[in-house]
């Protein structure tokens, strides 16, 4: 798999190419989705990092979650 994340709203998932910023599985409303992936293009260097660090099974650092 790309470099990705899990993003999680009720009983909905998806997973997000953390350089496209395009679902690569799974649904989620249009509205919830709009703020996670408004959220990952704000994030995306701090995503990037934290794909390196698990990578390499290092510690991740944390960041602000979606509000």
């Amino acid at each position: 798999m790309p470099p990705h994340f899990h993003a999680k709203y009720g009983d909905e998932e998806v997973l997000v190419s953390i350089k496209d910023l395009e679902v690569l599985e799974g649904e989620m409303q249009n509205k919830q989705l709009k703020m996670v992936l408004g959220w990952a293009a704000f994030h995306q260097t701090e995503l990037l990092e934290n794909w390196e660090l698990a990578v390499k099974k290092q510690d991740l650092f944390s960041i602000d979650p979606l509000r």
